[in-house]
């Protein structure tokens, strides 16, 4: 199964857009997925139910993250192939949905649990939500292969 098809079968499963995208991706880069799941659960719902940046988004940064960040404070060169990948993720997202935020993506606030409850009872989490996961990994693969221009 692919990561893509992982992230959404995670997703099916229960856990949120975030955790799916993570935790899809997280054994490839030395992350158990366990821990994986542990660090986006802080994220769903635009940022902990917030409804800001989607978290399927949130996800793959991190797992950007994971396959460029630095691990030496003085690496200009890894912080900046971080940022430029982030940066291309966001706008291939963008152009895609318009917006990379949360409640405009799903037409609705998730804040509270009564909100959740009839956001899941309208089906746009199975509507909505898994496309995004999808565009989000698909995108993620598209920045994870590509060479960045130099610095």
């Amino acid at each position: 199964m692919s990561d893509i098809e992982q992230a959404i079968r995670c997703f099916e499963e229960g856990f949120s857009c975030s955790q799916s995208v993570l935790g899809a991706y997280a054994e490839r880069y030395g992350l158990r997925r366990d821990l994986a799941l542990r660090l986006g659960d802080a994220l769903g719902g635009g940022m902990g139910g917030l409804g800001k940046t989607c978290g399927a988004v949130t996800g793959a940064m991190m797992v950007i993250g994971l396959a460029h960040g630095r691990t030496v404070a003085d690496d200009p060169a890894a912080k900046f192939a971080t940022k430029q990948r982030v940066q291309q993720l966001v706008a291939r997202f963008e152009a895609r949905h318009g917006t990379v935020v949360c409640r405009d993506l799903i037409g609705c606030a998730i804040d509270t649990p009564e909100k959740i409850r009839a956001a899941h009872d309208s089906g746009v989490f199975d509507r909505v939500c898994v496309g995004l996961i999808r565009s989000a990994a698909e995108i993620l693969e598209e920045v994870l292969a590509a060479a960045l221009p130099e610095a």
